[in-house]
């Protein structure tokens, strides 16, 4: 008997049984094909809207079993996708005949609360480093959903509820552990192979597979103050105006987003009653310090107009951190994400936002979730140098991030029609020309032209590293950045 897998040049390749039985002999978390009962079980990605079908998947239970996985893969020219978290917007955690390098089987957290600091397996969530780290009062700078994969989020920079006081989940990483293409496992580091430590804090998956992250942890928790102000999209205007003025002088400790939800709210009894069946423009944020002050600064967030709703208070961080994984269930909804960096945010952009999500064509889909969001940025984010790591975005004050999500696959061209025509024209009137990776979705294959502008002055350098590390391109399942000539 054979497995047809997909080569890196897209040709068939037939595997005979007795590989794959050495293949599983070196490989202790499990090796499967599509008929074996275990492939029903392997972590899946989030996006429902990518085709995913690998013809072998490596469960990897540590970096050994990465190792073999790689070397079993570059000896034979196999297409690879890697697995962390699966979050992987524009599918690049899913494959089609390809093999899978699946990490969800290394999830470990080890803290270490004297250091302050976070040993991460590649294969975690952001809800696994949560749950260890506030058993000691500690945090590091992750995402907002708990689900999402530490992984890819670091590797692409990482924005979350602290990056303002504390920067991005990149600019917090101390050293890594990486599996290369040539299977070689090397730790990066200021002190060892900085080359890689700088492409990896914010360049993507191109350089390896990361199978540890070493993190440093900042006191936090485990209660903190939160707000979270539902207001009408009629008053969306005057509260964008008054949020924007309000991020012109705002502490480093707040750190906020400002999302107009277009689809109306459904009646969850987890939602408050008055915003069922509503839309709204909701403003959530943290403030990372003492919480008396936090109550007192972000009051301002809370009184922006008269809310519908506030469910505004003292919080456990780790209840911040899952407050929004009831929207993205994981391989439930096709989703279709963009994003632009925006020079301001003029009254002009705000009413574009406002007006654009009152009107989003509505969906037939079960379920929907289709959003414009307006990150601040600023804080410690933009006290980075931009050539300081491979995350170059440092200077624009604000992220809009637009997503459509939904379940009815008969609504991708609309859905993915309306974010692309309201990108289209915030980018073109506002935009700085770039965006953040981590929100970009499929371009049909081609996503050169948003890996360059986001990029932009690091790009060469990238290049020389890539050469450097993965001379052959093994690893482009991923933003991908040739490696220079």
């Amino acid at each position: 008997m054979t497995t047809s897998l997909t080569t890196i040049g897209g040709e068939p390749l037939l595997i005979a049984d007795e590989d794959l039985e050495a293949l599983r002999a070196l490989v202790r978390g499990g090796v499967f094909v599509p008929s074996d009962e275990g492939y029903a079980h392997v972590r899946p990605p989030f996006n429902a809207i990518h085709p995913d079908r690998p013809a072998l998947v490596a469960r990897c239970s540590g970096t050994a079993d990465v190792v073999a996985a790689v070397s079993f893969a570059r000896e034979r020219g196999i297409e690879v996708t890697v697995r962390g978290g699966g979050h992987s917007v524009a599918g690049l955690s899913s494959t089609d005949g390809g093999m899978l390098v699946d990490l969800s089987g290394m999830r470990a957290v080890e803290v270490d609360p004297e250091a302050r600091i976070a040993r991460v397996q590649g294969g975690a969530v952001l809800g696994d480093v949560d749950h260890e780290t506030q058993a000691f009062g500690l945090a590091v700078p992750l995402g907002v959903v708990s689900e999402t994969g530490v992984a890819g989020l670091t590797l692409g920079g990482g924005y979350g509820w602290l990056r303002r006081k504390h920067g991005l989940a990149c600019d917090n990483l101390v050293s890594a552990q990486v599996v290369c293409a040539d299977g070689r496992v090397v730790t990066a580091s200021e002190d060892v192979n900085d080359d890689l430590f700088w492409a990896i804090r914010g360049g993507g998956g191109n350089f390896g597979i990361v199978t540890s992250f070493t993190f440093r942890l900042h006191p936090l928790g485990p209660i903190v103050a939160f707000a979270g102000a539902f207001y009408s999209l009629d008053d969306a205007p005057e509260v964008y105006r008054g949020y924007r003025d309000y991020f012109s002088s705002a502490p480093d400790e707040v750190t906020a987003e400002a999302i107009v939800f277009s689809s109306p709210f459904p009646a969850d009894p987890h939602l408050p009653e008055p915003v069922h069946g509503r839309q709204a423009l909701v403003v959530a944020a943290v403030y990372a310090g003492d919480g008396d002050e936090g109550a007192k600064e972000l009051e301002t967030l809370r009184t922006l107009a008269e809310p519908m709703a506030d469910i505004s208070g003292p919080l456990p961080y780790t209840g911040v951190q899952s407050a929004f994984d009831g929207f993205f269930p994981r391989g439930q909804l096709h989703a279709y994400w963009k994003s632009l960096y925006v020079r301001d945010l003029p009254d002009e952009a705000i009413d574009l936002i406002v007006e654009s999500g009152k009107e989003r064509p509505k969906g037939r889909s079960e379920f929907e979730l289709a959003y414009l969001d307006v990150y601040p940025m600023g804080g410690a984010v933009s006290r980075v140098d931009p050539v300081a790591t491979a995350f170059g975005e440092r200077a624009a004050p604000f992220l809009v991030s637009l997503g459509g999500n939904w379940t009815d696959a008969s609504e991708s061209d609309e859905q993915v029609a309306w974010v692309r025509e309201t990108w289209s024209e915030l980018s073109s009137r506002f935009g700085t020309g770039s965006g953040y990776l981590n929100f970009a979705g499929d371009e049909g294959g081609a996503p050169a032209a948003e890996v360059e502008s986001a990029h932009a002055g690091n790009l060469r350098r990238l290049a020389e590293v890539k050469a450097i590390y993965d001379p052959d391109n093994f690893f482009r399942r991923n933003n991908n950045i040739a490696p220079a000539s």
